[in-house]
């Protein structure tokens, strides 16, 4: 499997919208995590002036929960440091709770929500495998000592 076939398979298509940017995940500099030879998950990133912008993170299902995500984020913030970026910013959508929680608990705070620009994105309110109506991105932080 590639970056641009998991970027299928979790988001359906491979140009996302972050922060007002628009990338294709798989053109963009970042790390990837295998198990037995085979990609399990990757995570992008895009440099900014002050920060690095986490574009994707993405790892298979079965192998969530094993730390693989917190081990690629951590990669982005050593990278982060040797470019003297001083905080990481992701966003994700107002339905991932599992994200969200995810993030959190590796000290991102919320910073902002963009009410409907994912609505906009896509032309229409979606929901999600929980009901919830896929509308908002919500933007995160991480602060670099």
């Amino acid at each position: 499997m590639k970056i641009r076939e998991l970027t299928e398979l979790f988001w359906g298509e491979e140009e996302q919208l972050i922060f007002d940017i628009k990338v294709k995940v798989h053109e963009l500099p970042g790390y990837i995590a295998r198990s037995d030879g085979m990609l399990v998950g990757f995570i992008s990133y895009l440099p900014l002036k002050k920060a690095l912008l986490i574009a994707a993170l993405a790892v298979l299902p079965n192998y969530q929960g094993a730390g693989i995500g917190k081990a690629l984020i951590q990669k982005v913030e050593e990278k982060a440091r040797k470019l003297s970026k001083r905080k990481i910013l992701v966003s994700t959508s107002n339905d991932d709770l599992p994200a969200l929680a995810f993030y959190q608990k590796l000290g991102f705070q919320i910073v902002e929500v963009k009410p409907n620009a994912i609505a906009k994105k896509h032309g229409k309110i979606v929901t999600s495998i929980n009901g919830i109506p896929v509308r908002d991105e919500i933007r995160l932080q991480k602060l670099l000592n």
